[in-house]
């Protein structure tokens, strides 16, 4: 049977604002807003400022004795990077294939003290995998519904939330915790779309008062379709689709995001091994040379019309105004960047260059 979809507890203000939803990681979420859609969303984060509502994001807290290095031995980021204060991107990895389960970002609030934000739908096997792991005298809790989670992204961000009283000159992938009209918010330095930006975690039952005062400010709200095309132009990955089982950080690019040499996480032998082997297959990004845009499956063509890799993500860039997309091809093909390939679109032949991402530059610092 399935499970109805989980509403955010902002759903009441979405619904005001003319949101049109769509299921995400099983929580029912906006996807653009009346009298703006997806163009003047993006382009508000690009320009000026936007707020989203990513409540959906799953929450997750390891405590106890040793909090900090118990995550460390699982996790594929090497946590002793950061300290106190701190944010980190990291990876689960499936220990036997070294497959993406979920990327996510850990809060190191201290030794004995981690906090999760993962993929909404990735969230049961996230806590499940730690759980089943963590030694006596830790414990790992899901508090997924406990926390929504509000991303304010755009140049105009910091003069918008150092006008509410809320901290804004910390560094990038750093935390505070502040006080907003009584209630604790945590104000993270990062986001999803390549703008200067913050993301605030602050408990479920006031996260009305702290989206009012964000929009009233002037922020626009921003539905997950923007998001998606801002991410997209960042080539930033989502998990499910450039991220996942089958797809290993060395094929997605994302060994940045992995401690090689860290003694033991979680997949850490075979991701060695493809490492000094050499992927079969890496991502790119693709760019259209025609009015073609790029999307998921479609398949990647050598100029014999031989298939050589499956687009991951594509859309139409609001921002550069052509499409663009990323793609797994296969590192036999040979291709390299400013070769020209092509997709399949129905049938018919679209031009594509692959481009190393991003599609537009980043401004996150």
């Amino acid at each position: 049977m399935t499970q109805p979809l989980r509403h955010p507890a902002l759903y009441h203000r979405h619904a005001a604002l003319g949101a049109k939803f769509a299921a995400f990681g099983g929580w029912e979420m906006p996807l653009e807003y009346a009298g703006g859609g997806v163009l003047k969303e993006h382009t508000a984060v690009r320009e000026d400022v936007g707020v989203f509502d990513v409540s959906h994001l799953g929450k997750a807290r390891v405590r106890g004795r040793g909090a900090a290095a118990f995550v460390n031995t699982c996790l594929s980021n090497d946590l002793d990077r950061i300290s106190a204060g701190q944010a980190q991107y990291t990876l689960c990895l499936d220990d036997e294939t070294g497959g993406v389960v979920d990327d996510l970002i850990a809060y190191r609030f201290g030794d004995d003290d981690v906090f999760l934000i993962p993929n909404a739908a990735n969230t049961a096997e996230v806590v499940r995998r730690l759980t089943a792991a963590a030694p006596n005298g830790v414990s790992v809790v899901e508090q997924h519904e406990l926390f929504a989670v509000l991303a304010v992204q755009g140049p105009r961000s910091a003069e918008l939330l150092g006008g509410l009283g809320l901290p804004t000159d910390h560094e990038y992938m750093s935390f505070t915790v502040s006080s907003f009209q009584g209630t604790d918010v945590v104000v993270c330095r990062t986001g999803y779309t390549g703008e200067h930006g913050y993301e605030l975690v602050v408990p479920s039952h006031d996260a009305h008062t702290l989206w009012d005062a964000i929009v009233e400010a002037g922020a626009r709200p921003c539905g997950l379709a923007a998001r998606d095309t801002l991410r997209t132009e960042m080539g930033y990955p989502l998990h499910g689709q450039d991220l996942s089982l089958e797809i290993t950080p060395v094929q997605a690019r994302s060994g940045w995001a992995v401690g090689w040499k860290k003694p033991a996480f979680w997949g850490r032998e075979v991701l060695l091994a493809e490492k000094e082997a050499g992927a079969r297959r890496l991502l790119w990004g693709l760019e259209a040379l025609d009015r073609g845009i790029p999307r998921a499956h479609m398949s990647v063509l050598n100029a014999e019309g031989h298939q050589i890799g499956e687009v991951t993500s594509g859309t139409f860039s609001p921002t550069r105004k052509v499409g663009i997309g990323l793609a797994l091809i296969d590192t036999a093909a040979g291709v390299d960047e400013g070769d020209e390939v092509a997709l399949d679109v129905r049938g018919r032949r679209s031009a594509v260059r692959v481009v190393k991402p991003p599609f537009v530059k980043s401004s996150v610092r």
